[in-house]
């Protein structure tokens, strides 16, 4: 076999090689797109049931205002409520309350991310996150887990009252 004939196969092995390179990348591509399709789904899912127990929440603890949480951090929902404490001659004190549950926006480490934090009378109480992979996920587990926060929080603000 002369030069040129090598020539023209080892050209043929590198378009070969490009063209399952290009395939392989378009694929792969496709499946993050299937995962990101994926992820929304959940998310919305997710966010929805956040809204749902929040505002349950706010109809058993008078003033605490719901709000929707909608942004780069994540979608879901957000409990916000500030007293003040008077004690006789002190000078009144701000006690916070908040508390936020967030779906984290698709990355590509294609996981599903619940993001929790709670805070009681000026003290932080939850800090949590939960995550499970998109292709693995099960939605009924977060419900329960978003279910089980949200209780959680009621509990340790009822503690504080």
């Amino acid at each position: 076999m002369n030069f040129d004939d090598r020539l023209k196969r080892a050209i043929q092995r590198g378009v070969k090689d490009k063209d399952e390179r290009t395939r392989a990348e378009v694929e792969e591509k496709l499946s993050l797109d299937q995962l990101r399709t994926m992820h929304s789904g959940f998310r919305l899912e997710l966010s929805e049931h956040v809204e749902e127990c929040m505002k349950r929440l706010v109809d058993h603890l008078p003033g605490f205002e719901y709000q929707t949480v909608l942004g780069e951090d994540g979608w879901g929902g957000r409990l916000t409520r500030d007293d003040i404490h008077l004690v006789p001659g002190k000078s009144p004190e701000s006690k916070y309350s908040r508390f936020e549950m967030t779906v984290s926006p698709f990355t590509p480490t294609a996981i599903v991310e619940l993001v929790t934090k709670g805070t009681v009378r000026n003290r932080e109480i939850l800090n949590r996150k939960n995550y499970q992979k998109v292709d693995d996920f099960d939605v009924e587990s977060f419900r329960e887990m978003i279910d089980l926060r949200v209780l959680e929080f009621a509990e340790q603000y009822s503690k504080t009252e």
